[in-house]
């Protein structure tokens, strides 16, 4: 019995957490582990794929159209203010959720179980997003493709898909420059292509009659597809390097196309009619929402992907500075945009002896149909054209590789053991998955439905995620608290700037923006074709499905507490046990409490004996510490 204590004292137990890498037991390393999930393997790697997705399509077709339709350069005045309010809290909340976390979408709502139907709604919404935002792409594809002739098929009229109202405007005025020309009841030749060849819209009556597939569209749908598979393939390290050329080399395109524009006769007209401030229109509530939506949209907040991106950052990543970088940045580019989109305009205006309102339009419109047209005008057409489309490939397959990976790392985060080791193939089954969704809209009708999509899919349904996101941060989880876990990370706390707009004017913005978008609503219309009634109830069920994830999750997280109900609701609103930093060497301060085996009533000081030193972080984390014991005595 004497020899069994001595032998007991020699052994002394050591607690879990004390424990170095070397004394463990051999056992306990044969314990199946999740799969990393890595990091960006450059430093500018998080940069520029944050540059890349927020600047897309809507800086080229959206943003000059807006801009001119709401006062002009007096636009700019709500645009900046609106920005400052909404877009860069919001920003910094997701990217500092993301970063601290290390978590996608779905997972990272171990802050507060009780909304993880939050997440749902991001990721139901990305996916529709994702469908028919590659449908663009492809469309980007067979331009492409289709400028690499000696002539633009779109140039003049006299082809097989022409009508009888096709005229050659650029002709005529070569003809005869001194008669002005009415081409109110006319048809472009670029307009005619994009309808009748293009999409071949003549071949379908309405959305409820989709036709037959085009199968050059749905050839160009899965090359657009497969690239962004391949560049996706290995996660963040092949896209991170991808972002390298696709978020930079735009503005290389978007530079020339402006030099050109601005040296055409006629440039300084669109320009002008751009730019010139129509104050009045400050006085108009409407110009302040259109302000905040294009805000909203641009920066992508809500979407999941900001998140995602911060999900790999290292812990320290300074976001603070990241955010100011990227949202100025978008605003510069929108701005950019619209000097290169409206000088091009003013030229085409004034060959036709049109005003730039007749020649001006948004979205699709404008990129293959006003753009496409105003190129066949210039020397060198086909280039310019092949120029102008790249510019635009290259800044969708930026966002759709935010939303591909939004969606990967989501469902991964959530079945790390199965799906990690996997992620290629899983990445493939995704992708092909969406492909075959996308179908329907290769066929003749399938612009009825992309216009469905892109009015419902991101609509209020987003909005109300959002809301619910921030105000969930805020009040649920607490603006203390968060301030709390960004001084963590970033050895400061916020201003009191992110503070009051985190607490009362983003939530109040927001707010605006969703009472806005219900009281102003209007059915979805393509040219003169109205929508049918059931296809707008499928339309508003969109929205309506992502909204219905919150309370289905809320019902769910109860479900698996115990106690009364209002015992279940509170447990499920509070940060599980695993809600903190994913590597214990970031687990300071408090969090430290939450690592398994964690037996030390000085968590700092266990962390310290076991990481050994303070760096200056941990500074920061002794400094939590006596807040929290100060405010345990209060």
């Amino acid at each position: 019995m004497k020899r069994y204590k001595e032998h007991h004292l020699q052994q002394p137990i050591t607690p879990d957490l004390l424990m170095s890498p070397s004394d463990r037991d051999e056992n306990e390393l044969d314990i199946d582990y999740p799969e990393e999930r890595g990091n960006w393997t450059g430093k500018l790697d998080f940069l520029l794929s944050c540059i890349g997705y927020c600047v897309g399509l809507g800086n080229v077709w959206r943003f000059p159209y807006r801009a001119y339709t709401n006062g002009g350069g007096a636009f700019l005045i709500p645009y900046f203010i609106m920005l400052a309010i909404c877009g860069i809290p919001l920003f910094f909340m997701e990217l500092s959720l993301g970063q601290f976390s290390s978590l996608g979408p779905l997972a990272v709502w171990r802050i507060s179980p009780l909304f993880k139907g939050v997440g749902m709604g991001m990721l139901f919404i990305v996916a529709l997003v994702a469908i028919y935002y590659n449908m663009i792409i492809a469309y980007v594809l067979f331009y492409l493709f289709a400028s690499l002739t000696s002539s633009l098929p779109w140039e003049h009229c006299g082809n097989v898909w022409n009508t009888d109202l096709c005229l050659d405007h650029h002709v005529i005025r070569a003809n005869n420059s001194a008669l002005p020309i009415n081409i109110s009841n006319t048809v472009s030749p670029s307009e005619e292509y994009w309808s009748r060849y293009v999409l071949h819209i003549q071949g379908s009556s309405g959305i409820g009659d989709p036709g037959q597939i085009q199968w050059k569209l749905c050839l160009c749908l899965l090359l657009s597809w497969t690239i962004v598979y391949l560049c996706i393939l290995k996660g963040v390290k092949s896209s991170g390097k991808v972002v390298y050329f696709t978020a930079t080399f735009p503005y290389l395109i978007l530079i020339m196309l402006l030099i050109r524009g601005v040296t055409l006769d006629g440039a300084w007209i669109g320009i002008k009619f751009y730019l010139t401030p129509q104050f009045d229109h400050l006085l108009s509530s409407k110009v302040w929402i259109e302000a905040a939506l294009q805000i909203f949209y641009s920066l992508g907040v809500g979407f999941g992907g900001l998140l995602t991106f911060a999900s790999y950052n290292t812990f320290h990543q300074n976001i603070y500075r990241d955010t100011f970088i990227v949202t100025l940045g978008n605003a510069f580019t929108s701005i950019l945009a619209g000097f290169a989109i409206f000088s091009v305009l003013g030229y085409m205006s004034k060959e036709l002896g049109v005003p730039v309102d007749q020649v001006a339009k948004a979205g699709p419109g404008l990129a293959f149909v006003v753009y496409p047209q105003a190129m066949t005008m210039l020397p060198l057409s086909p280039f310019w054209s092949f120029l102008f489309f790249f510019m635009l490939l290259t800044l969708g397959l930026d966002s759709q590789f935010a939303f591909m990976e939004t969606i990967v790392t989501a469902i991964t985060d959530e079945f790390p053991y199965y799906l990690r080791p996997k992620k290629a193939f899983f990445s493939a089954i995704m992708c092909t998955v969406l492909f075959l969704l996308g179908l329907i809209l290769t066929t003749d009708g399938g612009m009825y439905w992309l216009v469905l999509l892109d009015d419902y899919s991101a609509g209020f349904g987003l909005l109300v995620l959002v809301i619910t996101f921030s105000l969930v941060v805020s009040r649920v989880y607490g603006i203390k608290n968060f301030c709390r876990d960004i001084q963590m990370m970033l050895g400061f706390k916020p201003a009191i700037y992110f503070k009051a707009c985190w607490s009362f004017l983003t939530p109040v913005t927001l707010l605006s923006l969703l009472s806005y978008s219900v009281i102003k609503y209007q059915p979805s219309q393509y040219g003169n074709y109205k929508f049918p009634l059931w296809s707008e109830a499928l339309g508003i069920l969109m929205g309506l499905v992502s909204c219905m994830m919150i309370p289905i999750g809320m019902l769910v997280a109860v479900l698996k507490e115990e106690g009364t109900l209002w015992e279940r609701i509170r447990q499920a609103s509070r940060p599980s046990m695993h809600w903190g930093p994913s590597l214990e060497e970031n687990r300071t301060g408090m969090y430290v409490n939450t690592l398994a085996g964690s037996q030390s009533p000085k968590p700092l000081m266990v962390h310290m004996r076991k990481y050994g030193g303070i760096t200056s972080y941990e500074n920061t984390a002794i400094e939590v510490d006596k807040e929290i014991e100060e405010e345990s005595m209060m």
